[in-house]
């Protein structure tokens, strides 16, 4: 009898991304490693104890091959923290700094609409930092709205760098 098993993948997209023609010898591993995942997924059937979980933050780029019925079938899908959430975040991670009173959480969660709960650690680590930069012995509001700037550009590069 098979024991209960749980196989995890992380950034499953580094290896499942959809399928094109390629002349790179990179290329063309990564996808020989997809076909072989494809060919081990199948192996596996539903009555077996053993589970696969993949993650990604790019389910936008995953090959339809990976996806189909009977191996990775069902999506959960954990959306970004709303306004409310966005604030707790972002007091959590400022909770150790020495901020002043007009820092407002509300109001800089309001300007941090699709921020996951990493891009918000990262506005309270560019405040942080703003504040050092400027021999400041607190973090004001503007280093957080600084900080907010920052991480925005930061996602757009990233943006850029993916399409």
């Amino acid at each position: 009898a098979q024991s209960p098993s749980t196989i995890f993948i992380d950034e499953i997209d580094a290896i499942g991304t959809k399928r094109f023609d390629s002349d790179t010898n990179g290329d063309r591993e990564v996808q020989r490693t997809m076909l072989e995942l494809l060919n081990q997924l199948d192996g596996f059937s539903s009555d077996d104890r053993v589970k696969i979980i993949a993650a990604t933050n790019r389910a936008d780029i995953l090959d339809p091959a990976l996806l189909r019925s009977g191996r990775l079938d069902r999506k959960i899908e954990f959306p970004h923290p709303n306004e409310d959430a966005r604030a707790q975040i972002l007091e959590i991670h400022a909770r150790k700094m020495n901020i002043n009173g007009q820092v407002n959480f509300e109001e800089l969660s309001r300007t941090t609409d699709d921020f996951n709960a990493a891009q918000l650690k990262a506005v309270c680590v560019e405040a942080g930092m703003l504040a050092l930069r400027r021999d400041g012995t607190e973090v004001s509001h503007e280093d957080f709205v600084e900080g907010i700037i920052a991480v925005q550009a930061k996602k757009k590069a990233d943006l850029f760098y993916y399409a």
